[in-house]
């Protein structure tokens, strides 16, 4: 890093923009200042778009941006603009959109040039600073742009009209028939054509955990008996944790495989991989009382607790995946290293579990060389390694957890990846949801303080006066107005929430911030959602997003947060707003239905049978905690658990048809409405456990 220069960056808090503070580049962040000194100097805008724990935005950094002569031909006639696109997503998205249009692939490091009216003309990802192998380089490609901005601008121009008529029309279709739940039968069938049978997941490497598609394929199963699609999501996920994806040390997940076997990642770990992998993991404990995923939990929340937990309460965003120079170099290890630190049987027990090797026990991804290095990552399941050994799959446990113990405290001496101290009000809903969700499966009250912690966190701090939410918590004034994701992220935390706590104060807040979503995001014209508010900064075109990426979509999440807050409150139009939903982007969905697996499943659900049930007690009476306890174990999407206590009318206001409900002769009662059609009330813990019994036996 050159440390002889300082640019604006400094001023900035984003963690990956200070990375760029001692560039030579003159960097901008986005803002008028920059695009009025390029209308006023006539120069083409140079928009670099990355992340903190991006791998390759930090080469492009170090081979060009710390280079001087790139660095003074960008400042003698360019513009340059740095946007952290987990601050922004609103601009990574509408440029990552052109990127593809224009290229067919996109990923980060982004590379737009555009006019100083924000319209593009050039789009790539990553380039080497000079060209080399067929790629051209930073240095000609820059000298390239600017004569044909100096001598083409008419063509410019031309491409420029294309590119924004292009994107504005893609935003501006109009509604299609309404989607079915057949619909998910499709994507479901889609995604097993394309299942890999030996290790899990989906298509060939590399290989992304996708925890949506598992989540969604849980579900299918649930709501039409087959079990294929539950055996891929377990296949998957238990595949995904023997590996080296999965950090066997420390816990948590890496970003995603560069091989089919899930062994070799790329290292970075991003919070919201964690929240919703865990999601999956806690529906698949709760389906099958698997002992692996149990453990998967415990160990994922104390990772994100210990190393990505902030003070406050609320959690970071990610570690990076490079640290002193190297790739992974905090994560991988040579067999003498592991010699020195566990005992010489225990060694020869872990070469053989962990399949270590001397020279390494995998290629380097680009040199495809032995490396000297390994990846810790199971053969294969504990249980058949404790058989190997002839001991307990408990002892096995038990002998692993005390090296593995030893190897954290070892590698704890090393320097640590990066860590990008955002705290995103999108990604900390996202784990409000996965720590409840975790709470309910392994009826762990320690889990549900946490997520009330992470709760009560976002609300205070990043819920303005005006009931508005912010996209990042700082301290400074250079505030970021709240995305449509931060609301459907954080809706889903707090539903969720309730429905482990039954807290109303949680409940009351998700319905308010619906409220708040719909009045600034709604498109009254087609329906569905924009990512950015209508009072927000005006860009080149409003986007409307749906596909499940990395994550599932605004518009995804948002359709089953309307469905189950409708359930929970009796509010018949919110209800009526999920098909509208799926018909803004029915196009697009049957074209591809397996890539909006999150919306499908809001779909599939809100089209299934499903039960609102009441529990009406004394919250301190031991046997209306057993009763909401009954009734909140198991796996089982087609259900909302309310609570009320008969002396606080806060639940009858928020959800009117339970005003009348009252605890039965002072007993703790529970009413149970199936379809529109509502059972008679049932009056104590044993009534219901015999009631719940029944229905469980009828749907198995």
């Amino acid at each position: 890093m050159i440390d002889s220069y300082t640019n604006r960056l400094i001023h900035e808090t984003s963690p990956y923009l200070k990375q760029h503070a001692h560039n030579p580049v003159e960097w901008y962040a986005w803002g008028e200042t920059a695009f009025h000194r390029a209308t006023q100097e006539d120069k083409p805008i140079f928009l670099s778009i990355g992340y903190s724990t991006c791998h390759w935005c930090h080469v492009m950094a170090h081979e060009s941006f710390e280079d001087s002569s790139i660095a003074d031909y960008l400042n003698r006639h360019f513009i340059s603009i740095k946007v952290d696109r987990e601050e922004r997503p609103d601009i990574d998205q509408i440029y990552m959109s052109v990127c593809q249009s224009m290229t067919g692939s996109g990923g980060w490091p982004l590379t737009i040039v555009m006019t100083p009216e924000k319209k593009p003309f050039f789009a790539g990802t990553y380039f080497p600073n000079e060209s080399r192998g067929g790629r051209i380089g930073l240095q000609d490609l820059l000298v390239r742009i600017h004569e044909v901005w100096v001598n083409q601008r008419a063509e410019i121009d031309q491409t420029t009209t294309e590119i924004v008529n292009s994107l504005r029309l893609a935003q501006s279709s109009a509604p299609g028939p309404a989607l079915s739940i057949e619909m998910a039968g499709v994507a479901a069938t889609e995604m097993a054509d394309h299942f890999d049978p030996e290790f899990g997941g989906f298509r060939e490497a590399p290989k992304f955990p996708g925890p949506h598609n598992l989540l969604f394929l849980l579900q299918h199963t649930h709501l039409t008996g087959d079990p294929t699609f539950q055996a891929m999501a377990l296949k998957t996920l238990t595949e995904m944790r023997l590996g080296g994806l999965y950090d066997q040390v420390g816990g948590g997940f890496h970003r995603y495989s560069t091989d089919s076997k899930w062994h070799l990642p790329h290292f970075e770990k991003m919070l919201y991989d964690q929240a919703l992998l865990l999601m999956a993991y806690a529906d698949a404990y709760s389906i099958s009382g698997d002992d692996l995923y149990r453990r998967t939990i415990v160990d994922t929340i104390s990772y994100i607790t210990r190393d990505l937990g902030a003070e406050s309460g609320g959690f970071y965003s990610a570690e990076d995946a490079d640290s002193d120079g190297g790739e992974g170099k905090f994560y991988t290890w040579t067999t003498a290293e592991i010699s020195q630190i566990v005992t010489p049987e225990r060694f020869r027990q872990l070469r053989d579990d962990f399949s270590l090797a001397d020279s390494g026990n995998f290629l380097d991804e680009h040199a495809h060389h032995s490396t000297g290095l390994n990846i810790l990552h199971l053969a294969t399941t504990p249980e058949k390694l404790a058989d190997r050994f002839h001991i307990s799959t408990e002892q096995w446990w038990e002998d692993w957890n005390r090296d593995r113990d030893a190897l954290r405290q070892a590698r704890e001496k090393r320097v640590r990846p990066g860590l990008d101290n955002k705290i995103l009000t999108d990604w900390n809903g996202l784990t409000i949801a996965a720590l409840s969700k975790a709470a309910r499966a392994l009826e762990n009250p320690e889990y549900a303080t946490l997520a009330r912690l992470a709760a009560d966190f976002v609300l205070e701090n990043l819920r303005t006066e005006n009931g508005t939410l912010e996209h990042r918590h700082t301290k400074g004034n250079d505030r970021i107005p709240g995305f449509l994701d931060d609301y459907s992220d954080l809706i889903w935390g707090l539903r969720e929430l309730y429905e482990t706590i039954f807290d109303p104060y949680y409940l009351a807040a998700a319905i308010e911030l619906q409220k708040v979503q719909n009045r600034l995001f709604w498109d009254q014209t087609n329906g569905g959602y924009f990512l950015t508010s209508n009072e927000g900064e005006t860009l080149i075109t409003r986007q409307k997003e749906v596909y499940d990426g990395a994550r599932p979509s605004g518009n995804s999440v948002s359709a089953a947060n309307l469905f189950y807050l409708a359930r929970m409150t009796g509010n018949s139009e919110w209800e009526a707003m999920v098909g509208k939903i799926g018909a803004a982007f029915s196009a697009q969905v049957r074209r591809v239905p397996s890539a909006f697996s999150g919306l499908l499943s809001a779909i599939a659900v809100s089209q299934s049978e499903f039960q609102e049930i009441v529990v009406v007690g004394d919250p301190n009476n031991s046997e209306t905690r057993q009763m909401l306890r009954e009734v909140q174990r198991g796996y089982d999407p087609c259900k909302v658990i309310l609570f009320k206590d008969p002396k606080d009318q806060k639940m009858a206001t928020l959800a009117p048809y339970t005003a009348d409900y009252r605890a039965i002769n002072g007993q703790p009662t529970a009413y149970i409405c199936k379809n529109h059609a509502c059972l008679a009330p049932v009056v104590g813990a044993k009534n219901l456990h015999n009631v719940w019994k029944k229905r469980l036996s009828r749907r198995e």
